[in-house]
This record gives structure tokens, C-alpha cells and sequence, in this order.
């Protein structure tokens, strides 16, 4: 044999145990899960319950034994609810961190700073924020997990026209949320016969607006939606009793915790907003479609933290398994077959709901995966 001929069988033999360890490694390699959150700041309320909620999740998972046989890592930091920190975290997962996903954006600012970032380098977003311009139009990466703005103002005046008012007041915050829910609100009111009589703001800083409610009450308003998340709406839930207003009050789902109803005390007493299954997991009946799905995740989550859940934390909860379920229908964590795998999903039973996506519809939920809640006794209730 010659000596070229030996060369080349011991190249042979030396590639395969390679290819072997190479494949291997591969194998053994973590799924990235890239995410940021408002753990802290004003907006800690939803990046708070977010963050745990991957955090359990993450290590359900892997000690079940993995993802297609590798485990989850979850890359994490903290916007603090700052869009700009939420666009240089996002660049930092994608160049430095190499995730396989990004899961995150508390609120629609930290969102659309990320959104050119997702898009421009191929990587799968899972938005877990609020307004409906996350997905219409539609970006070819991006997805999210929240009933929409426009959904909350639609299910709102359904309940409202059930309620026999036509004259609705509306009041809203300045935050991205805010400003979009008002606009949606605008757009959809006249759909469900209801005129606008008052539309009233308030800043982000402000902790008295009872000069607002002061005009709504002398509107000629039969019932009043706050447009809002954060601090704002349990203020306007205080001066609203302040000032003595016995219309309907309705609250957005950007409120949808039990911190709320704290914050507001017995001023929250009859207050209504449309909101997901979780929140009221105990008293749905047995043969609801979400019931098993939202009594484990409550109780994993008040086991492991010793707190109420939120849908806040739900939506995390289903932005992961969406991702997750994603992951082994294309059998790889390839971006772009992942992508796909996303937009195909059919019938995923979640917290927010039942979830079919399709090219055209990047959330997959309609107008029955929210239900109309009543704060009673300083609990919630569902209202039938």
C-alpha cells in the first residue's frame, strides 16, 4: 500500500469519530431562549410574572429531559420596560448570544424597538405585549401571544351595548399601549352603535385625574372604558368613586392581575374588563376547553413563587410552549423551519386561549378568548 493510499485511510478513520463527536455536540448544545423583560421599573408588574414564569417553565422542561433531546438555556435581561434597552438587549441576543428565539417585550414600546432588529436578522420574535400593530401588518417573524387592543375595545362595547348604553366616555393613558388602545377604540366604536362622548388623557406621571372624570361625568356618558396599564388605571379607579361617578366603569386587559384590584381597593368593587381564562381557573366549569391547562400553570406557579398568577405570566407561559411545540413539528431548531412551524399552528390550548394561527394572523385568537370579568367582593368573577 502506498504511502498516499495509508494517508487517506487514516483520514478516514480519524473523520468519522469526528463527525460523530461533531453531531454529537450538536446534540448536546442548549436551545437558546432569548428574552427581555420589565422585570423592574414601572412596568414590572408584567415583566416580573414573564421572567419567573420562563424561569419554571424552562426547568419543567429540561428535567422532563429536553427539547428533541437537548435541554433549554434561558438568556435573560432586564428593559426595565425601556425601549432603548430593549433594543440594544435584543441586538446582544441575537450577535453575542446566538438565541435560537426571542421571547419577550413587556410592552409595545420595548416590542417595535426589537421588531426591525427580528426581522432584519431572521430570528423568531414572540411577542408577549398588547397592541395590535405587532402584527398587522403582518412581519414574517413576528408573533405575540395577548389578545390585541382592538379585540379588549370590541369585547368591552359588546358588553356595554348588552348593558343598553349607546354613549360611551373614554379616558387613557400615554403610554404605546394606551395611545393604541384609544385609537383602536375610536375606529370600532361606531361598529357596535357607540358614540363617543368624551375622550379624556392623562400623563404617565400624573396621580390625580379627577378634573378628567369631572368632565366624563357631565358628558352625558351611560358607561366609561380607562385605556390603560401600569399605576394609571387604579388611580382612575379611585377618583372615580372620589368623584362620584355610578356609571359602568371597564378596565383593558392591561390590568388583568390581582395587583390591581389591590391598588384600587374597594373602588374596584363592579369594575369589568376583558381578560383571559387564567384569572378565573378555579370557576371555570369542568368541561372547559383551557381548564386543565390554566388550573396546572396556577398552581405551579403559587406553589413555586408563593403569589398570584397573572395573565401577564400566561402569556409567557404560552409564548414558550408555542415556541416549544414549533421546535419539535419541524424536528429542529432551524430558524426558518421553526418560522413556519409557528405560523402553521392549529388548536394549541393555552392560557389566553385557543390558538390557529395562519400567514395572514400572527396571534391565532378570536373574540371568545376573552372573557368578561367583575371584580366582586375583591375577587374576580365571570360574568355570564
Amino acid at each position: 500500500m502506498t504511502l498516499s493510499r495509508i494517508a487517506r485511510h487514516l483520514l478516514r478513520a480519524l473523520a468519522l469519530p469526528l463527525a460523530l463527536a461533531a453531531a454529537q455536540t450538536q446534540a448536546q448544545e442548549p436551545i437558546r431562549i432569548g428574552s427581555f423583560l420589565a422585570v423592574t421599573g414601572p412596568a414590572s408588574f408584567l415583566g416580573d410574572p414573564e421572567n419567573k414564569t420562563l424561569e419554571m417553565l424552562v426547568e419543567q422542561i429540561n428535567a422532563a429531559g429536553g427539547v428533541l433531546g437537548r435541554k433549554l438555556q434561558l438568556v435573560a435581561y432586564d428593559s426595565a420596560g425601556d425601549a432603548e434597552k430593549a433594543r440594544t438587549f435584543t441586538k446582544r441576543l441575537i450577535e453575542q448570544d446566538k438565541v435560537d428565539v426571542l421571547i419577550g417585550g413587556s410592552s409595545t414600546g420595548e416590542t417595535m424597538a426589537a421588531v426591525p432588529l427580528a426581522e432584519q436578522a431572521s430570528v423568531p420574535f414572540i411577542s408577549l405585549a398588547g397592541a395590535v400593530v405587532i402584527i398587522e401588518p403582518v412581519k414574517k417573524w413576528v408573533f405575540k401571544t395577548p389578545h390585541t387592543d382592538r379585540m379588549a375595545c370590541e369585547k368591552v362595547f359588546v358588553d356595554m351595548k348588552a348593558r343598553g348604553a349607546t354613549k360611551a366616555a373614554l379616558i387613557s393613558g400615554s403610554g404605546g399601549f394606551d395611545k393604541s388602545m384609544r385609537a383602536e377604540c375610536l375606529k370600532v366604536a361606531p361598529n357596535y352603535g357607540m358614540q363617543i362622548v368624551a375622550d379624556e388623557t392623562y400623563g404617565a406621571a400624573d396621580t390625580d385625574m379627577t378634573a378628567q372624570l369631572t368632565k366624563i361625568k357631565g358628558s352625558g356618558a351611560q358607561a366609561v372604558l380607562n385605556a390603560g396599564f401600569g399605576q394609571g388605571p387604579a388611580i382612575v379607579t379611585r377618583n372615580y368613586k372620589q368623584v362620584g361617578i355610578t356609571l359602568p366603569l371597564y378596565q383593558s386587559h392591561g390590568v388583568a392581575s390581582k395587583e390591581y384590584v389591590k391598588l384600587s381597593g374597594d373602588a374596584a368593587e363592579g369594575v369589568r374588563l376583558p381578560a383571559a381564562a387564567l384569572l378565573v381557573a378555579d370557576i371555570l366549569p369542568a368541561n372547559d376547553p383551557q381548564k386543565a391547562v390554566v388550573t396546572k400553570y396556577t398552581q405551579d406557579y403559587t406553589a413555586r413563587y408563593k403569589s398570584d398568577v397573572s395573565t401577564f405570566g400566561g402569556h409567557a407561559y404560552d409564548g414558550l410552549m408555542l415556541y416549544v411545540n414549533a421546535v419539535k413539528a419541524a424536528g429542529s431548531t432551524d430558524k426558518a423551519k421553526v418560522r413556519d412551524a409557528l405560523e402553521a399552528t392549529k388548536g394549541y390550548v393555552g392560557t389566553g386561549g385557543v390558538v390557529n394561527m395562519s400567514p395572514s394572523d400572527h396571534m391565532g385568537l378570536d373574540l371568545s378568548a376573552f372573557r368578561m370579568l367583575e371584580v366582586k367582593g375583591g375577587n374576580w368573577s365571570l360574568v355570564k
